[in-house]
């Protein structure tokens, strides 16, 4: 830390010297009417005689990455948003600006015109016969032997993390473009993208903990949005027939490799339609997401290759339980149900009704080996509070999981449209958390409300937008894929 401080006073030196001399160290905009990556894609195989005969113009602005002083002349690498290229300060060209170098800095923004040539090593290069100061770095950037390589202070300082870590920048961007695909696949599709509140008198769309918040003007608690399902669906009563949204929820919960209290979700819904043709186009989504991205179906995950060909097996959940081992006979009783989970070693939580108990058993001992795409179908009524139930076993719901690389992606069933029959699946849920079960559906009168106007049959799907990017950037993390994660205080 002493080492760094006095690094920082030195440049702080240099920047004091710079205003003395009449140069301001924060400069104005520069018109950069290039970038590095165009110029290394468009002149690759460019030969020096060729830039020689034909002089290449051209101008870019980026951060200096590295430097070499040779006295006389100066190596540098510059990296903008596209990537970094070599840049060659000479002091027969720049005269006396050429003083100007001793004052700059690794990790200096700066604005720079030239002409492009090649090397004797044969790396197109910039020429430069004019630069500008745009930003004076005041702390030195980590040192490129060592790199930015603590996970904590990667997190926690994303914007050095992007600096100096190439392939951090790439996986962002690449989030980018995965959320483009989803909105032209939906475009091509004719669904209409909304917004729906994030906050909201009522949490309700998913079970899980709300975030707290208090409104002053209109003297009322809120929660922010655990899902905004319950309001999408009201669209469908409205007449809109075709809806997604792209959204942020909040779920005040443990963090770990593959939750974070904030995170992006995918949620959609299509009037006239059940759980099984939204497998068809879940699989139709990410294929055409991970070949539009990838160019492949088949990518790299861990130590896995996940192949996304369709058709995935469509596996009803108590059946997957079986295949484990699971004695069918618990599936309709609580006290056995909870006896093996326990033999076992799985945690059951006190007073956990039979369809939490199969979940349980399912996540502890089913999930793990779900690498493969594999739809998990038909789960347990009592974990569908919103669901329609199965006509020939009204136990069970018009439900499916979607788990890639042991990992849910994916959450969907046939909604529930009948007013009464959802009244009284509200009612057990406030029963539920009237016993100490917090993570419950709330009543919501003014949803019943919608519904008793009438909702058309209908499917709806939350599809986890950072699990997907996790997928596709090979990230293990979720960590990885967002910016910002949440962290404990310093």
């Amino acid at each position: 830390m002493e080492e760094i401080n006095e690094l920082i006073e030195q440049r702080i030196k240099k920047l004091e010297e710079l205003r003395q001399s009449g140069i301001e160290p924060f400069g104005s905009s520069f018109y950069a009417e290039n970038h590095a990556s165009e110029l290394l894609n468009k002149f690759d195989t460019v030969k020096r005689e060729t830039l020689e005969a034909n002089p290449v113009l051209c101008s870019l602005a980026g951060r200096i990455i590295s430097m070499r002083d040779f006295g006389k002349a100066a190596f540098a690498h510059i990296q903008d948003a596209t990537g970094k290229i070599q840049v060659y300060f000479k002091k027969d060209i720049l005269g006396e600006k050429h003083l100007l170098l001793k004052k700059l800095d690794i990790g200096d923004i700066i604005g720079l015109k030239g002409r492009l040539f090649r090397t004797k090593t044969n790396e197109l290069t910039v020429e430069v016969n004019d630069f500008i100061l745009l930003t004076k770095s005041l702390r030195p950037l980590p040192e490129k032997w060592h790199g930015l390589k603590d996970i904590e202070i990667r997190y926690r300082q994303r914007y050095v993390d992007l600096i100096v870590n190439p392939e951090v920048h790439q996986t962002f961007a690449k989030r980018s473009t995965i959320i483009k695909a989803i909105r032209d696949f939906f475009e091509s599709k004719d669904f209409i993208e909304v917004e729906t509140p994030m906050m909201q008198l009522i949490p309700g769309g998913a079970v899980a903990k709300p975030f707290k918040t208090h409104h002053t003007a209109l003297g009322i608690d809120l929660y922010l949005r655990i899902a905004p399902e319950l309001y999408l669906k009201r669209l469908l009563v409205g007449g809109y027939e075709q809806v997604y949204e792209l959204n942020r929820n909040f779920r005040n919960e443990g963090i770990s490799t593959k939750h974070n209290p904030e995170f992006s979700m995918l949620e959609f819904y299509i009037a006239y339609r059940d759980y099984h043709f939204l497998m068809s186009f879940t699989e139709e989504l990410i294929t055409y997401v991970a070949d539009t991205i990838l160019g492949t179906l088949k990518i790299p995950y861990g130590d896995a290759i996940i192949n996304l060909t369709p058709p995935w097996p469509r596996i009803p959940m108590l059946d997957a339980l079986m295949q484990k081992g699971v004695p069918p006979e618990i599936f309709n009783d609580r006290e056995r149900a909870k006896a093996w989970a326990e033999a076992n070693n799985i945690e059951i939580k006190e007073g956990a009704p039979l369809g939490k108990i199969l979940d349980e058993i399912f996540k502890e001992i089913v999930e793990p080996e779900l690498i493969q795409p594999t739809f998990i179908i038909d789960h347990p009524v009592e974990l569908s509070p919103l669901a329609k139930s199965k006509p020939d076993n009204p136990a069970l719901a018009e439900r499916f999981e979607l788990f890639i690389a042991a990992r849910e992606i994916a959450n969907a069933f046939s909604e529930l449209n009948n007013p009464i029959e959802q009244r009284q699946r509200f009612l057990a849920q406030v029963e539920a958390r009237a016993e100490g079960d917090e993570e419950t559906d709330w009543m919501d009168e003014d949803f019943i409300r919608a519904l008793e106007y009438g909702m058309p049959p209908a499917a709806g799907e939350g599809i986890g937008i950072d699990r997907l990017v996790m997928l596709l950037t090979n990230s293990q993390s979720i960590r990885d894929v967002i910016l910002f994660p949440q962290l404990k205080p310093e």
